[in-house]
């Protein structure tokens, strides 16, 4: 997956009418699912846990489907991106030990996931103003470059690919 520039205004502003709608539907829809199961079917000892229940996961069931019907739509690009983008830094971050271990002895595809992974970031921190640990970040690539200069490599994000992964 490649790193592009996000229009963070577009972004941010998508993915808030995006949480607001969500939020709505799960509210309304599961009110209405569970108010509606409950006159239909009313329980005598006054618990409807069950119908409340019922009616919360049909509506989540119903905006998963949905979300996962518009996702390609040109509202949803950066949105969608950026969810795509989480998913990938996360599963370097689930093999990061090893990739750092890796890196330490030389190898030239676990210092490139790992500098995938800080561009990534630092485009995620960026877009989420949470710029709070920048300074670690900063320190961290330094120390990657450092170690990147030790062993002659020069380091591209563009030769990243997931499945280089699946080595780790």
């Amino acid at each position: 997956m490649k790193l592009i520039k996000v229009d963070k205004r577009r972004y941010r502003k998508h993915l808030n009418y995006l949480i607001i709608a969500c939020i709505a539907a799960l509210l309304i829809g599961s009110l209405g699912i569970s108010q509606t199961l409950i006159a239909l079917y009313p329980d005598e000892s006054g618990s409807h846990f069950h119908w409340n229940l019922t009616g919360v996961v049909i509506t989540s069931a119903i905006v998963g489907f949905a979300l996962n019907k518009i996702k390609h739509h040109d509202f949803m690009t950066e949105v969608y991106y950026v969810w795509r983008l989480k998913q990938v830094l996360n599963k370097i971050h689930r093999k990061m030990m090893k990739l750092k271990s890796a890196a330490d002895s030389g190898d030239v595809v676990a210092m490139t996931a790992i500098q995938y992974s800080y561009a990534g970031s630092r485009l995620l921190w960026e877009l989420d103003d949470n710029t709070i640990i920048m300074d670690q970040l900063a320190l961290d690539q330094a120390a990657l470059n450092t170690l990147a200069e030790k062993h002659h490599i020069k380091l591209d994000i563009e030769t990243f690919s997931l499945d280089s992964l699946k080595t780790f």
